[in-house]
């Protein structure tokens, strides 16, 4: 008889299966217990307010007294993408750099009606800048770290999301550890197609922030048609004006994709890493680091004739990695799997993800024999397969899968010996 293993994924949601189907689509979510905070604001009614409703989950690393900066996961437009803004705070793998450097994950999800403007939110000048800052006031609260308010922000966005953060560095570059703008970029120039969006001015203080601007190759570098085909023209007067003036910017084009962002987390977490290392003040309450050659490995990179700025050289094996195929590679093992616990047949344990390659799946020994894998199909429509699996905006499937594993043929009367084996994307195992 053939042994069939089971993944027993167990919604972290207070909801019926059933009764899914006939939630809004912004009320089917995960409880945010501690270490998770959350906090929802309506939609404003005044001028200059926020004119859709908002919901900032933020997760915060256990046993840290003091946090020092907090990583922004910015989804993009779209009824679609703001839903997937509602796992952001959960995933294990940007909890892994949050984790390395004292800093705070936070995912925002606005609760964007069917067919009415992103730039309402997208575009922080119209209220979600401020709403964002007072949410840091009110989580800061919530979980007893007032500093919330005031440390660095590290931003990543997605299509509007790429807006967001670029904008938020415009407005607010003093603040801004680094920024990635995955296919998506703030305006800086008068738009043709939508006169309607005001365009930035870039403060000096920019061109000291860390930028890498992301996108796939299908949105108008080798796709020059379709919806998408204005993406890299944006990019490269976003790029072209704040090279020409010395900005600390990079652009890194995804050979695989179009809109969905793909594997650009193997080469952003990296790239977010070595510049928190580099900008992250030690003592609290005091500025962010300038890079520069002198204190640092950064350096500026030839191609096509433009200026490419990287933090290290370690970072550029990376991106030349990722620009090629994006098999970014990586030598060491994951994080060995912690506190295992058998209850019967039901074995639970805890497992942060590997900073490089993530965490794709488990392997279940008893008595030193394998005997199934976690989860035994692979979770992920977009990029390398994942524990968690992985949606259009980088964010982790709901229901959000569980460590948890139900033995189902043990033998009667023996007590059987367990371990567990983490694996990161590129097949590399746990000691």
């Amino acid at each position: 008889m053939k042994l069939r293993l089971f993944l027993i994924a167990i919604p972290l949601i207070i909801a019926q299966i059933g009764a899914q189907e006939t939630k809004g689509p912004y009320e089917v979510f995960p409880p945010a217990n501690p270490p998770y905070f959350r906090i929802r604001y309506e939609a404003g009614v005044k001028p200059q307010q926020l004119k859709f409703a908002v919901k900032y989950t933020i997760w915060i690393p256990p046993n840290v007294k003091t946090l020092r900066g907090i990583v922004v996961h910015q989804h993009g437009c779209g009824i679609g993408s703001c839903k997937s803004g509602l796992t952001g705070a959960y995933d294990l793998h940007w909890q892994a750099l949050a984790r390395k450097h004292d800093c705070a994950l936070m995912a925002p999800s606005y609760e964007q009606p069917k067919d009415t403007d992103c730039q309402l939110w997208c575009d922080p000048r119209n209220g979600s800048g401020s709403r964002f800052q007072q949410a840091l006031v009110d989580l800061g609260k919530k979980s007893d770290h007032l500093e919330l308010s005031r440390i660095p922000w590290a931003l990543w966005g997605h299509s509007g999301g790429g807006h967001w953060a670029g904008g938020m560095l415009m407005l607010h570059p003093e603040k801004v550890a680094a920024v990635w703008l995955r296919s998506g970029v703030p305006y800086l120039k008068e738009s043709l197609d939508r006169p309607s969006i005001k365009p930035h001015k870039i403060p000096e203080a920019a061109l000291t922030v860390p930028i890498m601007c992301n996108l796939g190759t299908k949105e108008g570098v080798t796709v020059k048609t379709g919806r998408f085909s204005r993406v890299w023209p944006a990019n490269e007067v976003f790029f072209d004006t704040l090279s020409k003036k010395n900005g600390q910017i990079a652009y890194a084009v995804d050979p695989l994709t179009s809109h969905e962002c793909g594997n650009q987390r193997y080469l952003a977490i990296p790239w977010f890493d070595s510049c928190l290392d580099l900008r992250l003040p030690r003592a609290p309450n005091t500025q962010l680091v300038k890079i520069t050659s002198k204190n640092s490995g950064s350096f500026r990179h030839q191609i096509d004739g433009r200026n490419i700025w990287l933090p290290s050289p370690r970072i550029k094996k990376m991106w030349l990695a990722y620009i090629k195929n994006t098999a970014i590679p990586d030598q060491t093992p994951p994080p060995l799997p912690t506190d295992l616990r058998v209850n019967g047949t039901t074995l639970t344990w805890t497992a942060t993800a590997d900073l490089e390659s993530g965490l794709a799946h488990f392997i279940i020994f008893r008595d030193d024999k394998p005997i199934a894998t976690i989860p035994d199909e692979p979770l992920t429509r977009f990029g390398r397969p994942l524990f968690q699996g992985l949606q259009y905006s980088d964010t982790p499937q709901q229901p959000l899968s569980k460590m948890i594993f139900i033995d189902p043929q043990p033998t009667p009367g023996t007590q059987h010996k367990y371990r567990v084996i983490a694996v990161n994307t590129v097949g590399l195992k746990s000691q």
